[in-house]
Protein backbone atom coordinates (compact mmCIF):
# COMPACT_ATOMS: atom_id res chain seq x y z
CA UNK A 1 0.00 0.00 0.00
CA UNK A 2 1.45 3.34 -0.96
CA UNK A 3 1.61 6.39 1.42
CA UNK A 4 -0.78 9.23 0.74
CA UNK A 5 0.55 12.66 -0.07
CA UNK A 6 -2.92 14.19 0.49
CA UNK A 7 -3.05 15.86 3.91
CA UNK A 8 -6.53 14.58 4.50
CA UNK A 9 -7.18 11.00 5.69
CA UNK A 10 -9.58 8.64 4.03
CA UNK A 11 -12.45 10.36 5.76
CA UNK A 12 -11.42 13.74 4.33
CA UNK A 13 -10.51 15.26 7.75
CA UNK A 14 -7.17 17.02 8.48
CA UNK A 15 -4.82 15.41 10.98
CA UNK A 16 -5.46 16.36 14.67
CA UNK A 17 -2.08 18.14 15.10
CA UNK A 18 -2.68 20.40 12.12
CA UNK A 19 -6.18 21.22 13.34
CA UNK A 20 -4.84 22.23 16.76
CA UNK A 21 -2.19 24.42 15.15
CA UNK A 22 -4.78 26.20 13.05
CA UNK A 23 -6.98 26.87 16.06
CA UNK A 24 -3.99 28.14 18.03
CA UNK A 25 -3.15 30.49 15.18
CA UNK A 26 -6.75 31.73 15.14
CA UNK A 27 -6.71 32.38 18.91
CA UNK A 28 -3.36 34.17 18.65
CA UNK A 29 -4.70 36.33 15.85
CA UNK A 30 -7.79 37.18 17.88
CA UNK A 31 -5.63 37.96 20.92
CA UNK A 32 -3.38 40.21 18.84
CA UNK A 33 -6.47 42.02 17.54
CA UNK A 34 -7.86 42.45 21.05
CA UNK A 35 -4.48 43.63 22.32
CA UNK A 36 -4.21 46.17 19.51
CA UNK A 37 -7.74 47.37 20.18
CA UNK A 38 -7.04 47.53 23.92
CA UNK A 39 -3.81 49.43 23.32
CA UNK A 40 -5.53 51.91 21.04
CA UNK A 41 -8.36 52.31 23.54
CA UNK A 42 -5.87 52.82 26.39
CA UNK A 43 -3.95 55.40 24.40
CA UNK A 44 -7.21 57.21 23.64
CA UNK A 45 -8.16 57.18 27.33
CA UNK A 46 -4.74 58.56 28.24
CA UNK A 47 -5.09 61.33 25.66
CA UNK A 48 -8.55 62.41 26.77
CA UNK A 49 -7.57 64.18 30.03
CA UNK A 50 -4.60 65.85 28.32
CA UNK A 51 -6.81 67.19 25.54
CA UNK A 52 -9.38 68.35 28.10
CA UNK A 53 -6.67 70.06 30.18
CA UNK A 54 -5.26 71.77 27.09
CA UNK A 55 -8.70 73.06 26.11
CA UNK A 56 -9.38 74.28 29.68
CA UNK A 57 -6.03 76.08 29.81
CA UNK A 58 -6.68 77.75 26.46
CA UNK A 59 -10.16 78.88 27.53
CA UNK A 60 -8.95 80.24 30.89
CA UNK A 61 -5.99 82.08 29.38
CA UNK A 62 -8.24 83.49 26.66
CA UNK A 63 -10.63 84.68 29.39
CA UNK A 64 -7.78 86.39 31.25
CA UNK A 65 -6.57 88.04 28.04
CA UNK A 66 -10.09 89.24 27.23
CA UNK A 67 -10.63 90.63 30.74
CA UNK A 68 -7.28 92.44 30.67
CA UNK A 69 -7.90 93.81 27.18
CA UNK A 70 -11.40 95.06 28.02
CA UNK A 71 -10.99 96.32 31.60
CA UNK A 72 -7.42 97.65 31.83
CA UNK A 73 -7.42 101.47 31.69
CA UNK A 74 -5.04 101.72 28.74
CA UNK A 75 -5.64 105.48 28.66
CA UNK A 76 -6.00 106.47 32.34
CA UNK A 77 -6.62 110.13 31.46
CA UNK A 78 -8.80 110.08 28.33
CA UNK A 79 -9.74 113.19 26.42
CA UNK A 80 -8.15 116.10 24.62
CA UNK A 81 -5.38 118.00 26.39
CA UNK A 82 -5.34 121.66 25.37
CA UNK A 83 -1.90 122.49 24.06
CA UNK A 84 -0.95 118.81 23.83
CA UNK A 85 0.18 116.32 26.46
CA UNK A 86 3.11 117.30 28.66
CA UNK A 87 6.33 115.37 28.15
CA UNK A 88 7.87 113.81 31.27
CA UNK A 89 11.13 115.60 32.03
CA UNK A 90 12.98 115.11 35.35
CA UNK A 91 14.95 118.32 34.79
CA UNK A 92 11.77 120.38 35.20
CA UNK A 93 11.16 119.39 38.82
CA UNK A 94 14.32 117.75 40.19
CA UNK A 95 17.61 119.42 40.89
CA UNK A 96 20.82 118.15 39.29
CA UNK A 97 21.85 116.80 42.70
CA UNK A 98 18.58 114.85 43.05
CA UNK A 99 18.90 113.43 39.53
CA UNK A 100 22.52 112.47 40.15
CA UNK A 101 21.63 110.78 43.43
CA UNK A 102 18.84 108.83 41.74
CA UNK A 103 21.23 107.63 39.03
CA UNK A 104 23.92 106.70 41.54
CA UNK A 105 21.45 104.73 43.64
CA UNK A 106 20.09 102.99 40.55
CA UNK A 107 23.63 102.02 39.52
CA UNK A 108 24.33 100.67 43.01
CA UNK A 109 21.10 98.72 43.54
CA UNK A 110 20.73 97.21 40.06
CA UNK A 111 23.70 94.79 40.24
CA UNK A 112 22.41 92.89 43.32
CA UNK A 113 18.86 93.01 41.95
CA UNK A 114 19.77 91.54 38.56
CA UNK A 115 22.33 89.12 39.99
CA UNK A 116 19.87 87.89 42.63
CA UNK A 117 17.17 87.38 40.01
CA UNK A 118 19.51 85.47 37.69
CA UNK A 119 20.93 83.35 40.51
CA UNK A 120 17.53 82.43 41.91
CA UNK A 121 16.12 81.52 38.50
CA UNK A 122 19.26 79.58 37.56
CA UNK A 123 19.27 77.53 40.77
CA UNK A 124 15.63 76.45 40.55
CA UNK A 125 15.84 75.74 36.81
CA UNK A 126 18.90 73.56 37.29
CA UNK A 127 17.24 71.71 40.17
CA UNK A 128 13.99 71.29 38.25
CA UNK A 129 15.20 70.38 34.79
CA UNK A 130 18.01 68.03 35.81
CA UNK A 131 18.07 65.01 38.16
CA UNK A 132 19.77 67.17 40.82
CA UNK A 133 16.45 68.34 42.27
CA UNK A 134 15.06 64.80 42.54
CA UNK A 135 18.29 63.61 44.15
CA UNK A 136 18.25 66.49 46.63
CA UNK A 137 14.64 65.77 47.64
CA UNK A 138 15.37 62.04 47.83
CA UNK A 139 18.29 62.78 50.15
CA UNK A 140 16.41 65.09 52.55
CA UNK A 141 13.34 62.81 52.68
CA UNK A 142 15.24 59.50 52.91
CA UNK A 143 14.26 58.95 56.55
CA UNK A 144 10.66 60.09 56.08
CA UNK A 145 8.08 57.37 55.53
CA UNK A 146 4.70 59.07 55.30
CA UNK A 147 4.07 60.76 51.99
CA UNK A 148 2.55 64.02 53.36
CA UNK A 149 5.66 64.43 55.54
CA UNK A 150 7.83 63.91 52.47
CA UNK A 151 6.00 66.77 50.76
CA UNK A 152 6.39 69.02 53.81
CA UNK A 153 10.09 68.24 54.23
CA UNK A 154 10.73 68.71 50.51
CA UNK A 155 8.89 72.06 50.50
CA UNK A 156 10.81 73.30 53.55
CA UNK A 157 14.17 72.13 52.18
CA UNK A 158 13.67 73.65 48.73
CA UNK A 159 12.37 77.01 49.94
CA UNK A 160 15.24 77.23 52.44
CA UNK A 161 17.79 76.30 49.77
CA UNK A 162 16.47 78.95 47.39
CA UNK A 163 16.49 81.57 50.14
CA UNK A 164 20.07 80.69 51.06
CA UNK A 165 21.09 80.91 47.39
CA UNK A 166 19.66 84.42 47.19
CA UNK A 167 20.86 85.55 50.64
CA UNK A 168 24.22 87.01 49.51
CA UNK A 169 22.45 89.23 46.98
CA UNK A 170 19.83 90.26 49.56
CA UNK A 171 22.61 91.22 51.97
CA UNK A 172 24.30 93.16 49.17
CA UNK A 173 21.09 95.02 48.36
CA UNK A 174 20.42 95.73 52.04
CA UNK A 175 23.88 97.24 52.40
CA UNK A 176 23.11 99.57 49.48
CA UNK A 177 19.82 100.63 51.07
CA UNK A 178 21.59 101.25 54.37
CA UNK A 179 24.34 103.26 52.68
CA UNK A 180 21.76 105.53 51.04
CA UNK A 181 19.74 105.91 54.25
CA UNK A 182 16.66 103.99 53.08
CA UNK A 183 17.08 101.14 55.57
CA UNK A 184 17.03 101.78 59.30
CA UNK A 185 17.18 98.15 60.43
CA UNK A 186 20.01 96.53 62.33
CA UNK A 187 21.47 93.34 60.91
CA UNK A 188 19.75 91.12 63.50
CA UNK A 189 16.37 92.79 62.89
CA UNK A 190 16.81 92.38 59.13
CA UNK A 191 17.64 88.69 59.56
CA UNK A 192 14.55 88.22 61.72
CA UNK A 193 12.43 89.70 58.92
CA UNK A 194 14.08 87.31 56.45
CA UNK A 195 13.18 84.38 58.69
CA UNK A 196 9.60 85.63 59.00
CA UNK A 197 9.37 85.92 55.23
CA UNK A 198 10.76 82.43 54.81
CA UNK A 199 8.24 81.10 57.34
CA UNK A 200 5.28 82.71 55.54
CA UNK A 201 6.56 81.36 52.20
CA UNK A 202 6.98 77.88 53.66
CA UNK A 203 3.48 77.81 55.17
CA UNK A 204 1.73 78.93 51.95
CA UNK A 205 3.89 76.70 49.76
CA UNK A 206 3.42 73.65 52.00
CA UNK A 207 -0.36 74.00 52.15
CA UNK A 208 -0.58 74.38 48.37
CA UNK A 209 1.72 71.39 47.73
CA UNK A 210 -0.05 69.11 50.20
CA UNK A 211 -3.39 69.81 48.56
CA UNK A 212 -1.96 69.41 45.06
CA UNK A 213 -0.18 66.11 45.67
CA UNK A 214 -3.23 64.70 47.46
CA UNK A 215 -5.23 65.43 44.30
CA UNK A 216 -2.54 63.91 42.07
CA UNK A 217 -2.62 60.64 44.04
CA UNK A 218 -6.41 60.50 44.35
CA UNK A 219 -7.30 61.56 40.79
CA UNK A 220 -4.25 60.73 38.64
CA UNK A 221 -5.96 61.39 35.31
CA UNK A 222 -8.04 64.44 36.18
CA UNK A 223 -6.23 66.11 39.08
CA UNK A 224 -5.97 69.29 37.02
CA UNK A 225 -9.71 69.93 37.53
CA UNK A 226 -9.47 69.97 41.31
CA UNK A 227 -6.14 71.81 41.18
CA UNK A 228 -7.57 74.57 39.00
CA UNK A 229 -10.60 75.03 41.26
CA UNK A 230 -8.49 74.79 44.43
CA UNK A 231 -5.87 77.19 43.08
CA UNK A 232 -8.55 79.75 42.28
CA UNK A 233 -10.02 79.51 45.79
CA UNK A 234 -6.62 79.55 47.49
CA UNK A 235 -5.58 82.77 45.72
CA UNK A 236 -8.84 84.44 46.77
CA UNK A 237 -8.48 83.19 50.35
CA UNK A 238 -4.89 84.38 50.71
CA UNK A 239 -5.83 87.80 49.33
CA UNK A 240 -8.58 88.16 51.94
CA UNK A 241 -6.63 86.92 54.96
CA UNK A 242 -3.29 88.57 54.09
CA UNK A 243 -4.12 91.96 55.67
CA UNK A 244 -5.23 90.44 58.99
CA UNK A 245 -2.83 87.48 59.20
CA UNK A 246 0.40 88.28 57.35
CA UNK A 247 0.75 92.07 57.61
CA UNK A 248 0.83 92.03 61.45
CA UNK A 249 3.78 89.60 61.26
CA UNK A 250 5.97 92.38 59.85
CA UNK A 251 4.45 95.55 61.30
CA UNK A 252 2.65 96.79 64.38
CA UNK A 253 -0.45 98.91 63.77
CA UNK A 254 -2.32 101.41 65.87
CA UNK A 255 -5.23 103.71 65.14
CA UNK A 256 -4.35 107.25 64.12
CA UNK A 257 -5.08 109.49 67.08
CA UNK A 258 -8.13 111.71 66.99
CA UNK A 259 -7.41 114.98 65.25
CA UNK A 260 -7.81 116.99 62.09
CA UNK A 261 -5.91 114.57 59.86
CA UNK A 262 -7.96 111.53 60.90
CA UNK A 263 -11.24 113.44 60.62
CA UNK A 264 -10.44 114.76 57.14
CA UNK A 265 -9.21 111.41 55.82
CA UNK A 266 -12.40 109.67 56.97
CA UNK A 267 -14.50 112.53 55.57
CA UNK A 268 -12.68 112.28 52.24
CA UNK A 269 -13.36 108.53 52.11
CA UNK A 270 -17.05 109.12 52.90
CA UNK A 271 -17.25 111.82 50.24
CA UNK A 272 -15.67 109.39 47.78
CA UNK A 273 -18.21 106.69 48.61
CA UNK A 274 -15.58 104.30 50.00
CA UNK A 275 -16.54 102.77 53.38
CA UNK A 276 -13.52 102.80 55.69
CA UNK A 277 -13.53 101.25 59.15
CA UNK A 278 -10.41 102.91 60.56
CA UNK A 279 -7.21 104.84 59.83
CA UNK A 280 -4.14 102.90 60.99
CA UNK A 281 -0.49 103.79 61.33
CA UNK A 282 2.19 101.18 60.59
CA UNK A 283 5.53 101.37 62.40
CA UNK A 284 7.47 101.37 59.11
CA UNK A 285 10.16 103.72 60.48
CA UNK A 286 11.84 100.84 62.34
CA UNK A 287 12.60 99.38 58.92
CA UNK A 288 12.78 102.18 56.36
CA UNK A 289 12.68 105.92 55.71
CA UNK A 290 10.55 105.58 52.56
CA UNK A 291 7.03 106.98 52.35
CA UNK A 292 3.90 104.98 51.60
CA UNK A 293 0.22 104.48 52.33
CA UNK A 294 -2.36 101.94 51.22
CA UNK A 295 -5.94 100.83 51.70
CA UNK A 296 -6.14 97.34 53.20
CA UNK A 297 -8.97 94.84 53.51
CA UNK A 298 -12.39 94.45 51.90
CA UNK A 299 -15.84 95.70 52.80
CA UNK A 300 -16.26 96.18 56.54
CA UNK A 301 -12.58 95.40 57.19
CA UNK A 302 -11.28 98.12 54.85
CA UNK A 303 -8.74 100.42 56.52
CA UNK A 304 -6.52 103.28 55.43
CA UNK A 305 -2.94 102.48 56.47
CA UNK A 306 -0.29 105.20 56.70
CA UNK A 307 3.42 104.66 57.18
CA UNK A 308 4.48 106.57 60.27
CA UNK A 309 7.20 108.14 58.10
CA UNK A 310 4.44 109.82 56.07
CA UNK A 311 2.99 111.63 59.07
CA UNK A 312 5.80 114.18 58.92
CA UNK A 313 4.59 115.36 55.49
CA UNK A 314 2.17 118.32 55.17
CA UNK A 315 -1.47 117.35 55.56
CA UNK A 316 -2.52 118.19 51.94
CA UNK A 317 0.20 115.87 50.63
CA UNK A 318 -1.00 113.04 52.85
CA UNK A 319 -4.53 113.62 51.58
CA UNK A 320 -3.22 113.48 48.01
CA UNK A 321 -1.56 110.10 48.46
CA UNK A 322 -4.57 108.74 50.37
CA UNK A 323 -6.78 109.94 47.50
CA UNK A 324 -4.72 107.71 45.22
CA UNK A 325 -5.29 104.72 47.50
CA UNK A 326 -9.01 105.47 47.72
CA UNK A 327 -9.00 105.29 43.94
CA UNK A 328 -7.89 101.67 44.17
CA UNK A 329 -10.63 100.93 46.71
CA UNK A 330 -13.28 102.78 44.69
CA UNK A 331 -12.53 100.64 41.65
CA UNK A 332 -12.01 97.46 43.70
CA UNK A 333 -8.58 97.09 42.09
CA UNK A 334 -7.39 94.59 44.69
CA UNK A 335 -10.49 92.42 44.25
CA UNK A 336 -10.23 92.72 40.46
CA UNK A 337 -6.56 91.78 40.52
CA UNK A 338 -7.28 88.87 42.85
CA UNK A 339 -9.97 87.41 40.58
CA UNK A 340 -7.94 87.89 37.40
CA UNK A 341 -4.90 86.40 39.10
CA UNK A 342 -6.99 83.47 40.32
CA UNK A 343 -8.21 82.82 36.77
CA UNK A 344 -4.61 82.91 35.56
CA UNK A 345 -3.54 80.47 38.27
CA UNK A 346 -6.37 78.10 37.31
CA UNK A 347 -5.20 78.16 33.69
CA UNK A 348 -1.59 77.70 34.75
CA UNK A 349 -2.50 74.59 36.75
CA UNK A 350 -4.22 73.07 33.71
CA UNK A 351 -1.06 73.74 31.72
CA UNK A 352 1.00 72.36 34.59
CA UNK A 353 -0.84 69.05 34.26
CA UNK A 354 0.30 68.76 30.63
CA UNK A 355 3.91 69.42 31.61
CA UNK A 356 3.96 67.29 34.76
CA UNK A 357 2.60 64.29 32.86
CA UNK A 358 5.15 64.56 30.05
CA UNK A 359 7.36 61.42 30.19
CA UNK A 360 10.23 63.24 28.50
CA UNK A 361 10.15 66.11 31.02
CA UNK A 362 9.87 63.73 33.98
CA UNK A 363 12.84 61.69 32.79
CA UNK A 364 14.83 64.89 32.34
CA UNK A 365 14.01 65.74 35.96
CA UNK A 366 15.24 62.32 37.10
CA UNK A 367 11.78 60.91 37.89
CA UNK A 368 10.31 57.62 36.65
CA UNK A 369 7.26 58.58 34.55
CA UNK A 370 5.58 55.23 35.29
CA UNK A 371 3.82 52.91 32.92
CA UNK A 372 0.43 54.60 33.19
CA UNK A 373 -0.94 57.93 34.41
CA UNK A 374 -2.90 56.13 37.13
CA UNK A 375 0.04 54.21 38.65
CA UNK A 376 -1.61 52.56 41.69
CA UNK A 377 1.16 53.02 44.21
CA UNK A 378 1.50 56.75 43.53
CA UNK A 379 5.28 56.54 43.58
CA UNK A 380 5.90 57.44 39.95
CA UNK A 381 5.21 60.29 37.62
CA UNK A 382 3.61 63.46 38.95
CA UNK A 383 2.67 61.75 42.23
CA UNK A 384 6.33 61.34 43.18
CA UNK A 385 7.26 64.05 45.74
CA UNK A 386 10.62 64.35 43.99
CA UNK A 387 8.79 66.23 41.21
CA UNK A 388 8.41 69.24 43.54
CA UNK A 389 11.66 70.68 42.18
CA UNK A 390 10.33 70.41 38.63
CA UNK A 391 7.03 71.94 39.69
CA UNK A 392 8.74 74.96 41.31
CA UNK A 393 10.94 75.38 38.24
CA UNK A 394 7.88 75.48 35.99
CA UNK A 395 6.14 77.95 38.31
CA UNK A 396 9.24 80.18 38.34
CA UNK A 397 9.49 80.13 34.55
CA UNK A 398 5.81 80.98 34.21
CA UNK A 399 6.05 83.79 36.75
CA UNK A 400 8.95 85.42 34.94
CA UNK A 401 7.18 85.16 31.58
CA UNK A 402 4.01 86.73 33.01
CA UNK A 403 5.80 89.56 34.88
CA UNK A 404 6.05 92.03 31.94
CA UNK A 405 2.30 91.82 31.29
CA UNK A 406 1.50 92.16 35.00
CA UNK A 407 3.76 95.21 35.32
CA UNK A 408 2.27 96.85 32.24
CA UNK A 409 -1.28 96.43 33.52
CA UNK A 410 -0.25 97.55 37.02
CA UNK A 411 1.23 100.80 35.70
CA UNK A 412 -2.03 101.64 33.93
CA UNK A 413 -4.08 100.89 37.05
CA UNK A 414 -1.77 103.04 39.19
CA UNK A 415 -2.08 105.90 36.70
CA UNK A 416 -5.89 105.63 36.90
CA UNK A 417 -5.64 105.87 40.70
CA UNK A 418 -3.54 109.03 40.24
CA UNK A 419 -6.29 110.49 38.07
CA UNK A 420 -8.81 109.58 40.77
CA UNK A 421 -6.75 111.43 43.40
CA UNK A 422 -6.65 114.50 41.18
CA UNK A 423 -10.42 114.36 40.61
CA UNK A 424 -11.02 113.95 44.34
CA UNK A 425 -8.69 116.66 45.65
CA UNK A 426 -8.66 118.93 42.57
CA UNK A 427 -5.24 120.06 43.68
CA UNK A 428 -2.62 119.22 41.02
CA UNK A 429 0.00 121.45 42.65
CA UNK A 430 -0.08 119.44 45.88
CA UNK A 431 -0.09 116.22 43.81
CA UNK A 432 3.07 117.36 42.00
CA UNK A 433 4.83 118.30 45.24
CA UNK A 434 3.80 114.97 46.79
CA UNK A 435 5.19 112.99 43.84
CA UNK A 436 8.40 115.00 44.08
CA UNK A 437 8.71 114.21 47.79
CA UNK A 438 7.96 110.51 47.21
CA UNK A 439 10.56 110.27 44.45
CA UNK A 440 13.26 112.04 46.45
CA UNK A 441 12.62 110.27 49.78
CA UNK A 442 12.32 106.82 48.14
CA UNK A 443 15.18 107.59 45.71
CA UNK A 444 13.00 106.45 42.84
CA UNK A 445 14.39 105.89 39.36
CA UNK A 446 13.59 109.10 37.48
CA UNK A 447 14.55 107.74 34.03
CA UNK A 448 14.07 103.95 34.01
CA UNK A 449 15.26 102.10 30.92
CA UNK A 450 13.18 99.61 28.91
CA UNK A 451 14.47 96.55 30.81
CA UNK A 452 13.63 98.10 34.17
CA UNK A 453 10.11 98.84 32.97
CA UNK A 454 9.72 95.20 31.90
CA UNK A 455 11.16 93.59 35.02
CA UNK A 456 10.47 95.90 37.94
CA UNK A 457 8.23 98.93 37.28
CA UNK A 458 4.76 98.40 38.74
CA UNK A 459 4.15 102.18 38.97
CA UNK A 460 4.75 105.03 36.53
CA UNK A 461 7.93 106.97 37.23
CA UNK A 462 7.72 110.18 39.25
CA UNK A 463 8.20 112.44 36.19
CA UNK A 464 5.46 110.51 34.34
CA UNK A 465 3.02 111.04 37.21
CA UNK A 466 3.89 114.73 37.45
CA UNK A 467 3.38 115.15 33.69
CA UNK A 468 -0.07 113.55 33.96
CA UNK A 469 -1.01 115.99 36.74
CA UNK A 470 -0.18 118.88 34.43
CA UNK A 471 -2.26 117.26 31.68
CA UNK A 472 -5.17 116.94 34.14
CA UNK A 473 -4.85 120.62 35.08
CA UNK A 474 -5.01 121.68 31.42
CA UNK A 475 -8.03 119.45 30.77
CA UNK A 476 -9.92 120.76 33.82
CA UNK A 477 -9.08 124.45 33.52
CA UNK A 478 -7.09 124.46 36.74
CA UNK A 479 -3.82 126.33 37.13
CA UNK A 480 -1.01 124.21 35.71
CA UNK A 481 1.64 123.54 38.35
CA UNK A 482 4.83 125.35 37.36
CA UNK A 483 8.18 123.53 37.32
CA UNK A 484 9.41 123.00 40.86
CA UNK A 485 12.89 124.11 39.92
Amino acid sequence: MSERSDPEDAGGRPPMKDLADERADERAGEARGESAEGGASGAARARRPRVAAAVAAAVLFAAVAAVLALTTPWNPLPGHVPGGRVRADPALDFTPAEIARSRAFDSAVNPPAYAGLLAGVAVILVLGFTPLGARFIGLVTARTRRRPLKVMVAAAALTALLRVAGLPFDVWRESVLRRYGLSTQSRPAWLVDQLKSLGVTWVICTIALLLLYALVRRFPRYWWTGAAAGGFLLVVLVSFIYPVVVEPVFNDFHSLRQGRLRTELLAMAERDGVPVKDVLVADASRRTTSLNAYVSGFGSTRRIVLYDTLLRSPRPRIESIVGHELGHAKRDDVLWGTLVGALGIAGALCLLYLLMTSPRLLRRAGVDPGGAPDEPDGRRGAADPRTIALLLALVTAGTQLAAPVQNLVSRRIEARADAHALNLTRDPSTFVSMQHELSVRNISDLSPDALEYVLWMTHPSGPDRIAMARDWARMNGVGVPPPLR
